[in-house]
């Protein structure tokens, strides 16, 4: 059963980071609405999807059970704000020509991970994990000293998305159950700066074309349906086996962002990119060699 459980798990994560490493795709199809506003979409849709599901597929009563426990509320409302944080980052990025920057947010991502699992869930690095760890650390500092910048939004992105990861692994509420009372937290706020910026395009339904009133109301289906696989998985498998499948998502964007969007990929970013992609590398290593030594005894 637990084999099992694994298993699914590695298969939900795959398809998590699958799914988001060509997330771009859609949003840059939204190019002409802000960043604001289309989080606004995300928010709205991936409630009424994410009630749509419960409706059909039940979970309810694990919804009454979570609002019967301050703790989980609690955390629950921290993970619905760095969700959302993460998210605006995440589109400004993509929509203002900074895929790569959004890339290697998601490369440091894995590391982060693994220091968060030391500093809250009492894991130790192992030494090839802290020369990894100092690899990455390494790239952002030879950018900022050679570079005089910090890759903010990479930052960022990787910070606020293992924070997300860490905190819905210790609140244990089920992939539905947690989406749906995280946007449901945010939903009040989407509502009233709907009701306080009339105007925009999701108050325009009536005069929009039917083509972005369609892309507008996928928000839901392309931001539910990933964060439900990684959701799922996260309370399957360790969080440092969750953060090496994200090396997928990553790839896809960076792929996508040098070839079919043509980002300049300069020295500042080939050196930084180098010192992460080393680190990957050893994580991996070491990774691979611990399992073969626990496959071995």
């Amino acid at each position: 059963m637990l084999d099992s459980e694994y298993r699914k798990g590695i298969v939900l994560a795959i398809c998590a980071y699958t799914f988001w490493g060509f997330a771009p795709l859609y949003f840059k199809l939204l190019g002409d609405v802000s960043a604001t506003e289309i989080l606004i979409h995300r928010v709205i849709w991936s409630f009424v999807f994410v009630t749509l599901l419960m409706f059909l597929f039940g979970g309810f009563s694990r919804l009454r059970q979570v609002l019967k426990r301050p703790k989980q509320l609690i955390i629950l409302t921290v993970t619905s704000i760095l969700i959302a944080a993460n998210w605006l980052l995440f589109i400004w990025a993509i929509n203002n020509d900074h895929m790569l920057d959004a890339s290697l947010g998601y490369f440091i991502n894995p590391l982060v991970n693994v220091m968060l699992a030391m500093a809250f869930l009492g894991e130790r690095l192992r030494k090839l994990q802290w020369f990894a760890v100092g690899l990455a650390a390494t790239g952002v500092i030879v950018q900022l000293i050679s570079f005089g910048s910090i890759p903010l939004v990479s930052l960022g992105l990787a910070f606020s998305f293992g924070f997300y990861g860490l905190l819905r692994k210790k609140v244990n509420v089920d992939a539905k159950t947690g989406l749906l009372v995280e946007t449901a937290i945010l939903f009040p706020i989407a509502l009233i700066y709907l009701f306080t910026n009339v105007g925009g395009a999701l108050t325009n339904f009536s005069s929009n074309d039917l083509s972005l009133n369609l892309l507008l109301l996928a928000a839901g289906i392309v931001t539910t349906i990933p964060l439900l696989c990684f959701a799922a998985s996260a309370v399957r498998i360790p969080l440092t086996v969750l953060g090496f499948f994200q090396y997928l998502g990553p790839s896809i964007m960076f792929v996508l962002a040098t070839t079919l969007y043509g980002e300049p990929f300069n020295l500042e970013k080939g050196i930084t990119f180098a010192f992460i992609w080393g680190a990957l590398i050893v994580f991996t290593v070491d990774m691979l060699y611990k399992r073969k030594a626990k496959q071995a005894t």
